[in-house]
Parts: structure tokens; sequence; C-alpha cells
């Protein structure tokens, strides 16, 4: 049973979630939160798999309380629903630690599907959404000047074989297992056993933090 905390200011939209997980037989809702500190609170209290989290709430908002619950060091994760096409803080997600991001006007079946994938480790994030996101959180990143020197190489990727910095580096620029399997001629389930071997080497909580380190050591360059 998947346990779910929905962290939301406007009641409407929590009793419309409420009523749509609790129509499934494998999830309960545990609790809800009307903003950030509260969203923070219960989750620590409750220890939910997964905060269904609204970006915009009063007082701490939905990114301060994701970056708080992804470090208190829980199992808990976290699925942000945003209308990221207005919001041009959604991107600052990646950095706080949510393995999945969905726009609010998605349909019912994406919602549950999202929440059963990021309960069970995936990331939700098509790769179009990716490529999205990216476009915003690469323009964040710092630059380092041509003429000064490259920074040593991360401690993250000593660990990672050929074949598994090869597979990082796509999975930064955005494509999906199955994408990796044909280009790179491998079985999908061989592509399954390098990623979640990448993530565990490098301490990544799931793909989309896969991705920021990507970036973050220059495995994939910004444009």
């Amino acid at each position: 049973m998947t346990t779910v905390l929905i962290a939301d200011d406007q009641p409407l939209q929590r009793f419309g979630s409420r009523m749509l997980l609790e129509s499934q037989d494998d999830m309960t809702v545990v609790g809800e939160a009307a903003n950030g500190s509260e969203a923070v609170r219960r989750a620590a209290e409750l220890h939910p798999d997964v905060v269904l989290m609204d970006i915009r709430m009063p007082g701490l908002d939905g990114i301060e309380a994701t970056r708080r619950i992804t470090t208190a060091g829980d199992r808990t994760r976290i699925l942000i629903v945003t209308t990221f096409d207005l919001d041009e803080y959604a991107y600052a997600g990646l950095r706080a630690g949510a393995s999945g991001f969905l726009v609010k006007d998605a349909q019912p079946e994406e919602l549950l599907a999202g929440i059963r994938a990021v309960a069970t480790g995936d990331a939700v994030v098509a790769p179009s959404l990716t490529r999205r996101l990216l476009d915003a959180y690469v323009h964040h990143l710092p630059t380092t000047p041509s003429s000064e020197a490259a920074p040593p190489e991360d401690p993250r990727l000593a660990s990672l074989t050929d074949r598994e910095r090869e597979i990082l580096t796509v999975i930064g620029k955005g494509w999906t297992n199955t994408e990796i399997a044909t280009r790179l001629h491998l079985a999908e389930s061989t592509v399954k056993t390098h990623v979640g071997r990448i993530l565990a080497k490098t301490g990544s909580r799931d793909r989309i933090q896969a991705v920021i380190l990507a970036y973050d050591t220059k495995l994939v360059e910004t444009s």
C-alpha cells in the first residue's frame, strides 16, 4: 500500500486529490498539509511513501519544503505538481530533490501512474519535460571561463565504468531506457541494470538526480 501526503493550499484541490487516490486499492492518503511548513512537519510524523507537493503555498513554499523533507534522511519521495508553464521556479525542484514533476492539468491516470512510479524509486518526468526543465535549470549553472584550468573530476564519477559513464551522459540528455537500448545496441534489461548501478554508485536518489549530476560534472555540456 502506497501512503501519500497531499500538500496544497487549495482545499478543493486537496479534496479532489484525496478522492482520486482513495478510489485506488493500492493507495491511501495519510494526511494533508495546507502549506510547506505543515508538509515538513507532517512528513516527519507520518513518513509517507510519497508527498504530492504543490509549489506555490503561503509561508514556506513547496520547493523549500521539498528540500527539507529530502535532506531529512527519510525514504519519503516528492512528486511536485505545478503549473510549469507559468511557474519560473519549477526548475528549482531538481535541486531540492524532487523525484518527479506533473502539471496540474495532468489526467487522473497520469497522476496515479506518477505516484506509483515515484513510490517504487523511479522518476516521473517525460523526456520532453526533462529537456524543458533543464532548459530552465542550466541557465542557473555557474560558467567556467575557458582560461581557467578544468576542475578536478567529481569523485562521484570515480567508480563508474566507461559504459556506465556513457549511459549517465545520455541519461543527462533525456534519453529513455528504450532509446538507450536501441541506440547503444543493448538489451533494455541490461540498461536498467546499468542505471541501477549508476544511481547506487553516485548516491543519486533517482533518475532526476542523475540528470543533475551529468550536468554538474560537465558530462553534458550546456549550450
